[in-house]
């Protein structure tokens, strides 16, 4: 399932993102910009992934929601070092595993130290998850 998965998000135009440390466990993760600055996400949710019903575990859904609002954030402020200062996520269903999950964050309001970020993670038409964050541009050391 995940080599079909993985071959639909290439010819779709998706490319992989370059992880290390915690998320690189999780992934890959997969990006795409769409209407020549919208960021989109995806991740294919593997056996790895699940929780002890063998759907998505809630932390994946949160490790994936945070990682593409600071990567949304990243991009939207030009600064190479954010750090998330709050995080709310709402799990609205379950994700299965073999699903492709999908977060398209938008930014709600940009300052000059904080970013403020919203996303759904969907599967098609299906709302998984809804998370806002936000994020402190630090100073660079």
């Amino acid at each position: 399932m995940t080599d079909k998965a993985s071959a639909k998000l290439k010819s779709e135009g998706w490319t992989i993102v370059e992880t290390t440390g915690f998320v690189h466990l999780i992934g890959p993760l997969w990006q795409r910009v769409v209407n020549d600055s919208e960021h989109e996400y995806a991740l294919v949710a593997q056996d790895k992934h699940h929780n002890r019903r063998g759907l998505v575990q809630g932390g994946v859904l949160m490790t994936f929601a945070d990682r593409t609002c600071g990567m949304t954030a990243r991009y939207v402020s030009g600064k190479p070092t954010l750090a998330t200062v709050q995080m709310d996520t709402h799990f609205v269903e379950a994700g299965k595993i073999g699903e492709t999950l999908i977060s398209k964050p938008h930014v709600v309001r940009s300052t000059r130290s904080l970013i403020f970020i919203t996303t759904e993670i969907t599967v098609d038409k299906r709302c998984i998850a809804m998370a806002s964050g936000v994020f402190k541009i630090l100073k660079n050391e």
